[in-house]
C-alpha cells in the first residue's frame, strides 16, 4: 500500500516507518522535524490545509494515499502546558482523520494511548487486568485529548459507513537501549504502577500497526497494545496484591503476565508481541530476569 505515517520521526514513528518499509509498502513520513530525504514531507498537521494537500498528493513524491496512520502528536503530559498540548494533539488528529475523509481514504490507524484506562491509577483500576470494556477514564489534558480523539472516531465511522479507525491505545513505548534500567523497578513496586508495569517494544508496537491495517474493519475499535510480560521480574500477582489490595483481580495472572489486558488485540487483530526486555538483559554477576 501506499502510506502516510505522521509522526514518523518519532521513537515509535522510526520502528514504524521501518516495519512498514520492509514489508514492501510505499511510505511517506509527514512530520515537523526529521533530517531532509526522499522520505519525508515536513507538515505542520495543525494546519488542515498543509494537511489535506500532503494527502492528496506531492509534486515528485507522491499522487495519493491508500492508508494513514497517524502517530504526530505531543507524546505525553507535562511536556508543554496543558492548553498548548490540547490545542497541537487535538487539531493536528481531527486535521488528518477530516483530511483523511476527503481525500477518500477508507484506512487509518492511530495512537490512542493507555492513559484513558485511568493512568497514573491513583484511583484505583475497576479489576485487573483492565481491559476495553469499561468506560474512559481520563485524567489529564493529554489523556482527555486521547479519549475525544475516539469519541471522534467513532463519530465519522457512523457518518462514513465504508471508513475504519483502528485506535492503539499504546502502552510506554520502549527501545532496546531503554531495557538497562528495568532490574531497577523491582527496589520499589510504586515505582511502575502507574501503568501496571506495562510496556510496549517499539518493533511490536510497529507489528500492531501491520495488524490494525491489514485487520482493521470498517467502523471504530480501540485495542490496548502492551508486552505480554511486565517490566518486574516480580511476579504479577503478588504486585496486584501489595499494591492494589482491593481491586478483582478477575483472571489467573501468568508469572510476569501484562496487566494491561491484549485479549481483545490477540482475537481481533492478530497481535501477539515477539519481544521481551528479559531477552535483551544480562546481569553482571551472570544471572537473568526471573
Amino acid at each position: 500500500m501506499r502510506i502516510a505515517v505522521t509522526g514518523g520521526s518519532g521513537k515509535l514513528g522510526r520502528h514504524v516507518v521501518r516495519r512498514l518499509t520492509e514489508d514492501g509498502h510505499q511510505v511517506l513520513n509527514l512530520d515537523r522535524e526529521g533530517s531532509r530525504s526522499p522520505g519525508l514531507v515536513v507538515v505542520d498537521l495543525r494546519n488542515y490545509g498543509q494537511v489535506l494537500d500532503v494527502l492528496l498528493g506531492v509534486d515528485d513524491r507522491h499522487d495519493g494515499f491508500d492508508a494513514v496512520v497517524h502517530l504526530g502528536a505531543i507524546p505525553a503530559p507535562g511536556i508543554i502546558p496543558d492548553a498548548a498540548t490540547f490545542e497541537n494533539n487535538m487539531l493536528s488528529t481531527y486535521n488528518v482523520f477530516q483530511a483523511a475523509r476527503r481525500a477518500g481514504i477508507k484506512k487509518v490507524v492511530y495512537a490512542s494511548s493507555e492513559t484513558v484506562l485511568g493512568l497514573p491509577f491513583d484511583v484505583d483500576p475497576p479489576y485487573i487486568p483492565v481491559d476495553e470494556e469499561y468506560p474512559a477514564r481520563p485524567e489529564s489534558t493529554y489523556s482527555l485529548v486521547k479519549h475525544l480523539e475516539e469519541q471522534m472516531a467513532a463519530e465519522l465511522t457512523r457518518w462514513d459507513p465504508e471508513l475504519s479507525i483502528v485506535g492503539l491505545r499504546f502502552s510506554n513505548v520502549m527501545d532496546v537501549e531503554d531495557y538497562e534500567k528495568f532490574p531497577s523497578f523491582d527496589s520499589d513496586a510504586t515505582l511502575r504502577k502507574w501503568n501496571l508495569w506495562g510496556y510496549i517494544d517499539g518493533r511490536d508496537g510497529a507489528q500492531a500497526v501491520v495488524r490494525a491495517l491489514d485487520n482493521g474493519k470498517p467502523g471504530f475499535e480501540a485495542f490496548i497494545i502492551a508486552n505480554a510480560d511486565t517490566v518486574m521480574s516480580r511476579s504479577s500477582a503478588s504486585l496486584a496484591a501489595e499494591v492494589f489490595p482491593g481491586v478483582k483481580v478477575v483472571k489467573e495472572l501468568g508469572d510476569h503476565e501484562t496487566m494491561l489486558s491484549i485479549d481483545k488485540a490477540r482475537r481481533l487483530l492478530g497481535f501477539e508481541p515477539e519481544h521481551t526486555w528479559r531477552d535483551h538483559w544480562q546481569d553482571p554477576a551472570g544471572g537473568s530476569p526471573r
